[in-house]
């Protein structure tokens, strides 16, 4: 038997049975609390808020089902189990009806109750698992908002592609929340309530991406010990989201244009063709025009999967929603502790305001988070935004600072810490920071950066 984990209420006016009810699932690792009536029980609820009742039908002041509706009026959804004779199920099948989880009968068999009560914790986890998820959702659909033209500009596109069919290719440097996108396209779409599934094309070996994708056969190649379905499949009229599908090799991405033109694929070491019917959005943060001229992308890839493209706003080209996007990564800090801010300072702000992102909305929320686990309050300063390095607008030299200066100053920065990262190689920092390697070495002699 599991080690049972929640607050369990027993509310029964037989004080034999509260004590054997108490005695079986404490043993098991519950928190356990009692009450002998109705009245009782829901003080008790209030109280304890438990994740599940077990309520006895037949009890003084209050009976059971009385119990269970003003539970329901005051919003209560903690799972129901009704304690019952047989001479009253007919009146547990009413609960049931009336939202109880399940009920069990007396005299007990006391191994049914625990795998009962197991299980309907087990539902409340899944449950509140599925809640949270939701408003975690929600909220991250939140991030695409804003007020600057371009971001209106890209999100209107984005839900007239989602009204259709049609493959998505969604253009932006690293940072700037593709995959938010893809997922509100899906959202918006008549496929909102079948699976959404991402998959990373960079960091996997070919045949490892194939075999995610695709799926294999059991033995079709060393380690395959097991048969296993692939993203393609288990997506199924849903939405499949292939993030920087620039990467891929030259191999797979013969194998995908074959797929978006059929609509089938056959399994690593399979034979059999496999018809689905899912909705591709890719992303990419490479010029593939460039990728395409220097023989690295197919071109009859490329238009297959830019049937509706959607450029994201770097955040630097958006400067008005920084401030937003700002508050709105502080409320959902603090409402995951108990650490409280009133909000950004002046300073802080024109800090945010003059800082150019190369990270974009990513690197935003990590200042944010930085600021909030460091900072001291009451509100974010200019201070708590770098900590490790002096404000490009707080900063003095023996020349007057300018905006531009400012620019430059928290640029070079930026770029240092990408190399120092990668230990020197400027073809992995460009990657770290969502740059072209040409234009990333075109910054640093500009910046004077060895």
């Amino acid at each position: 038997m599991k080690t049972l984990h929640g607050t369990i209420l027993i509310a029964d006016d037989d004080v034999d049975i509260r004590d054997i009810l108490k005695d079986t699932l404490k043993s098991l690792g519950g928190t356990i609390v009692t009450a002998a009536n109705g009245e009782e029980c829901l003080d008790r609820v209030e109280a304890s808020g438990p994740d599940l009742i077990l309520l006895d039908i037949e009890m003084p002041i209050m009976n059971g089902l009385d119990v269970l509706k003003a539970l329901k009026q005051r919003g209560n959804n903690a799972a129901v189990i009704m304690i019952t004779a047989y001479g009253t199920i007919e009146r547990a099948v009413q609960a049931m009806k009336q939202g109880a989880y399940d009920f069990i009968t007396k005299p007990f068999d006391l191994d049914h109750i625990t795998l009962t009560v197991e299980k309907a914790l087990e539902r409340e986890r899944l449950k509140r698992g599925l809640e949270s998820f939701a408003v975690e959702a929600a909220e991250r659909y939140r991030l695409i908002g804003g007020e600057s033209a371009k971001m209106r500009e890209a999100i209107e596109t984005a839900r007239k592609a989602a009204a259709s069919k049609s493959t998505v290719l969604l253009l932006g440097e690293s940072g700037t929340g593709k995959e938010v996108f893809a997922r509100a396209i899906h959202n918006w779409s008549e496929r909102k309530n079948e699976p959404f599934v991402a998959i990373n094309c960079v960091g996997l070996s070919r045949d490892l991406l194939e075999s995610e994708l695709f799926g294999h056969e059991r033995g079709a190649f060393t380690g395959a010990s097991r048969f296993k379905k692939g993203k393609m499949e288990l997506a199924h009229r849903g939405t499949v989201f292939l993030d920087e599908v620039g990467d891929i090799s030259a191999e797979l991405q013969t194998k995908l244009l074959r797929f978006l033109q059929e609509r089938e694929f056959e399994r690593v070491g399979g034979t059999q063709p496999i018809p689905v019917d899912v909705r591709v959005i890719a992303a990419t943060n490479r010029d593939l025009s460039s990728a395409i001229k220097a023989g690295r992308f197919r071109e009859d890839l490329y238009y297959r999967l830019n049937v509706i493209p959607l450029q994201l706003p770097a955040l630097r080209e958006r400067k008005e929603d920084v401030p937003v996007l700002a508050q709105f990564f502080l409320r959902r800090f603090a409402g995951e502790t108990k650490k409280n801010f009133s909000g950004i300072g002046k300073e802080a702000e024109e800090w945010l305001l003059a800082y150019d992102w190369p990270g974009n909305v990513r690197e935003l929320a990590n200042v944010i988070e930085r600021a909030f686990v460091l900072g001291q309050g009451p509100e974010v300063t200019a201070h708590d935004l770098s900590p490790r390095t002096e404000s490009p607008l707080t900063s003095r030299s023996t020349d007057e600072l300018s905006y531009r200066h400012a620019i430059d100053t928290a640029r070079a920065e930026v770029i240092r810490r990408a190399l120092s990262s990668t230990q020197g190689n400027r073809a992995a920092a460009a990657r770290v920071l969502g740059l072209h390697k040409t234009h990333l070495l075109n910054l640093m002699k500009s910046l004077q950066i060895e």
